[in-house]
């Protein structure tokens, strides 16, 4: 066993480095220290002995919330490949205590609330002196170029070692003298890249000081103290691992008094701690120590791979490529390989590194194109590897209610976005919507449902899934709510009920809690909706809020839940905004006519919903709806955008004549009409996606009515309804568009005889052509599965 003379060892190392990472072990190993001390919070020394479970898997991160507000919390990352994860590890397998000593969780915490008020203050700060002076302390912050050693500068240790040794980027700097020469033989010293490292950072301290990390100096009084305490337990036969940076304050003779006076005062705020998982991806975001990577994916290749790494990561990339079906053969391997040992040779470097491996995957396997490169940076030299943390991990009781609903539900979270259609008749994917919209109530955005691709039934759901770390922490601060899901969710929807200033909000989390199966939520919402809607006057408000009330009342037949309280103050709603939408609708601007014109359709839709035959609200709602839109049609106070998408709506649902509605066409369309309120009108009968292009295809003489409107416009008024217009002709689809064109330059009344004559457009004639439409039988008897049998020669049906 290695004596330690001169003191504790102290193994300075890189956050996140897999060169450090095997230089710890190696050193470990030929040290066989009494302890191991770790530079992290002390609270999760009770949470060491989990990283031997075998449930528990990297990446992962020590989590510290505050206790009353869960949302006030730092992350500690580990993976596989950092330094300190390897001395965990190492101390637990050869039975040695390890401990953390840096300062703890709780005045890490209350400094963060420090620092945002800071930062705040900080941002507000430079946008009072500009852009100019803002990018001269951008420039100033970067350290690396700055060399007179103001202690208001914060430094990138690397970044400036990176830069003296001539390197632009600290990344390949690091894989130059740290990665591609870590692989010592048996008979080379352990310790030397230790000390080769404490010397560099030496001469750092002495030039820059604390180098603009004030903090520091706190944190490294704390260590000593830390290590003073364990010196007394295991005398100096103990290994400390540390960030390199920190190495020679703690190797500084100071007074125990000195490194107390630094922690007196520090602000405390009372914390929790435990293991969540965490992923490559987020590796590479500043963490409670400030590390963060580019390239965690290529770290843990390195850091795993026994021998031949650049021939290993070019097998990865070449596996990935193919099951994205790009042809990558062996061939293709073994060239990129050459190539970028070659690069490597050619620019000075020991062993291909990111850049080389890059640059031969480009220029081989990708064939000089980004796009693929980009899907190897994304899955492989980034990647979304998601750490895994044993059920014995400490944890809110919420979080441990959502590992069993998961459990249940065969639902595991994960790293990659993928989508998930569910099918609510069956009994599983009922639950598993069950749970994500319960998580959205809360705060906890797993999944995010979007339209699904298949049926538009209210059987299906499409949801998008993504679980990212920081989802930990909205599941602790949702604890607040309830001990469980059910519980939880429940408690926040009555609170949102009470707090919501808008009726449409409250329909809403109505909406949501049928979806989200709280029935015990409903009394609250329902009577909070009745009370805001009995005193909410504004139409608008009611028509907002009864589109996702229709649509509660249709899940909750979907999902078998009691609807009837939701019936009642729907058809209230409905018979509210009957009475007020008129008035409502009188001497309004072009913007709140356009606003009240989506209302109307949106109200439109809900009482086709609520009318439907067989619901409670079937009886004679339609009927009154339809008396409404009636009285909008034939008022000159309604703008004409509202008018004429209710004459529209009426001609679409049968209650108004082809024949009457080209009359009232004709009306608004006469000389005497504005020709902007004419423009208005005509947008909304055939505007807004409302497949208007088509009725004026097939509607020879609404066409015509509204041609000879257009080249009767004054040509001072043209320029005024010209926008109008072209928002809604431009809607149509190019063919819609291209039919009308002909139809307009063959002019009005033709269409027969340019049938006849051979120069219209194909498919039009005044009569139905029976051959024509014989023809097309067989086609659709096979596509619908019909069994009648064909004459091949006649075309019509036996």
């Amino acid at each position: 066993m290695t004596t330690f003379t001169a003191g504790p060892l102290l193994l300075g190392v890189r956050h996140h480095g897999p060169g450090s990472a095997r230089a710890v072990r190696a050193a470990l190993e030929a040290a066989t220290p009494e302890a191991v001390l770790i530079e992290g919070p002390p609270e999760a020394d009770a949470l060491i002995p989990l990283a031997a479970e075998k449930d528990m898997r990297p990446p992962v991160a020590l989590l510290a919330h505050v206790v009353d507000e869960p949302g006030h919390s730092a992350f500690w990352p580990l993976a596989e490949f950092s330094p300190e994860w390897v001395a965990m590890r190492w101390a637990l397998e050869h039975g040695v205590p390890a401990r953390f000593i840096d300062l703890p969780a709780t005045h890490t915490l209350a400094w963060g609330k420090e620092e945002e008020k800071e930062t705040a203050e900080k941002e507000k700060r430079q946008e009072e002196r500009g852009q100019e002076e803002r990018g001269q302390e951008a420039e100033k912050r970067a350290g690396a170029s700055d060399r007179s050693g103001d202690a208001d500068v914060r430094i990138d240790p690397l970044a400036v070692l990176a830069e003296t040794a001539g390197y632009d980027d600290p990344e390949r700097w690091w894989e130059d003298v740290v990665e591609h020469r870590g692989g010592a033989g048996s008979g080379a010293d352990p310790f030397a890249p230790f000390t080769a490292l404490e010397e560099a950072m030496e001469a750092l301290r002495e030039a820059y000081g604390v180098g603009g990390h004030d903090r520091d100096l706190v944190r490294e009084a704390y260590m000593r103290l830390q290590m003073r305490a364990a010196q007394r337990e295991f005398g100096d036969e103990m290994a400390v691992v540390c960030g390199a940076w920190h190495v020679p304050a703690l190797r500084q003779k100071t007074t125990v008094a000195a490194d107390r006076a630094l922690l007196k005062g520090l602000p405390k705020a009372k914390a929790d701690m435990t293991w969540v998982p965490w992923t490559h991806r987020r590796l590479s975001r500043v963490s409670g120590y400030g590390a963060g990577i580019d390239s965690p994916g290529w770290y843990g290749h390195l850091f795993a791979a026994p021998d031949r790494p650049v021939e290993r990561w070019m097998t990865k990339v070449a596996r990935l490529l193919r099951d994205e079906d790009r042809m990558v053969s062996s061939a293709h391997v073994i060239e990129a390989v050459r190539l970028a040992d070659t690069l490597a040779a050619m620019r000075g470097r020991p062993l291909p590194g990111l850049t080389e491996t890059t640059d031969a995957v480009r220029a081989v396997m990708c064939e000089g194109s980004d796009v693929p490169l980009g899907l190897v940076h994304d899955r492989l030299v980034v990647g979304d590897v998601l750490g895994e943390v044993p059920q014995s991990a400490p944890a809110v009781p919420l979080q441990r209610d959502l590992a069993r609903a998961q459990k249940r539900l065969r639902f595991k979270p994960e790293p990659m976005e993928r989508e998930l259609e569910l099918d609510l008749r069956g009994e599983t994917d009922a639950g598993r919507s069950r749970l994500l919209h319960r998580l959205r109530l809360l705060g906890v955005a797993w999944g995010e449902p979007t339209v699904s691709r298949g049926s538009t039934g209210t059987f299906r759901e499409t949801w998008r899934l993504r679980w990212e770390p920081e989802l930990s922490v909205r599941v602790a601060e949702a604890g607040v709510w309830g001990t469980t899901v059910l519980s939880a969710a429940t408690g926040k929807a009555e609170a949102d009920a009470v707090a919501a200033q808008v009726l449409a909000d409250v329909t809403a989390l109505a909406e949501r809690c049928l979806l989200a199966g709280l029935p015990d939520a409903l009394p609250v919402v329902m009577r909070v909706l009745a009370d805001r809607a009995a005193l909410d006057a504004d139409v608008g408000h009611l028509a907002q809020a009864l589109p996702a009330l229709v649509r509660s009342l249709r899940y909750g037949d979907v999902r078998g839940t009691d609807t009837h309280a939701l019936t009642d103050v729907a058809v209230g709603l409905a018979e509210r905004i009957f009475v007020g939408l008129p008035p409502a609708c009188a001497a309004l601007d072009a913007e709140a006519a356009e606003h009240m014109r989506r209302h109307v359709d949106a109200v439109h839709g809900a009482v086709g919903l609520l009318g439907e035959p067989g619901t409670p609200a079937s009886g004679g709602i339609r009927e009154r709806w339809h008396s409404v839109l009636r009285v909008l049609a034939g008022r000159d106070t309604v703008p004409g955008v509202i008018r004429g998408r209710v004459v529209r709506l009426l001609l679409d649902d049968g209650e108004l004549g082809q024949d009457e509605a080209a009359r009232l066409m004709g009306l608004v369309l006469s000389p005497g009409t504005e020709p902007g309120d004419a423009a208005a009108w005509i947008e909304g009968f055939v505007g807004g996606g409302s497949g208007g292009g088509m009725l004026l295809v097939h509607d020879e003489r609404l066409l015509g009515l509204v041609d000879a409107w257009l080249t009767g416009v004054p040509a001072e008024a043209f320029t005024d309804v010209l926008p109008l217009l072209r928002r809604t002709f431009s809607a149509y689809e190019a063919g819609v568009r291209r039919t009308l064109g002909e139809l307009v330059r063959r002019g009005p009344g033709a269409r027969g005889s340019a049938e006849a004559a051979g120069s219209g457009i194909p498919g039009f004639a005044p009569d139905l052509d029976p051959g024509r439409a014989d023809a097309v039988l067989p086609v659709l008897s096979l596509l619908l599965g019909l069994d009648e049998a064909y004459d091949d020669f006649a075309g019509v049906a036996r």
